[in-house]
């Protein structure tokens, strides 16, 4: 069973946190980063190997880990 939370929309991409029950009490963390639309619709999956005590704790790891990847590509680069 996974935990899926709700889907937060930023900019142009959808991002949708999951924790996932690794037995023991422990959580595993994945996000999809989903951008585009139709046949030009693209899906990046990241998941972390760090095991959380909670699904809340995963959700918001995946959650802020999926925010950075985003501004790192929507940020102005300085010269």
């Amino acid at each position: 069973m996974n935990i899926d939370h709700t889907n937060i929309a930023v900019g142009k991409y959808l991002v949708s946190p999951l924790a996932k029950p690794q037995g023991e009490g422990l959580y595993a963390a994945s996000v999809s980063i989903r951008s585009g639309r139709g046949s030009a619709t693209h899906d990046r999956v990241l998941r972390f190997s760090e095991l959380f005590d909670t699904a809340a704790g995963a959700v918001h790891y995946a959650t802020e880990h999926a925010l950075g990847w985003i501004h790192e590509r929507t940020s102005p680069v300085c010269a």
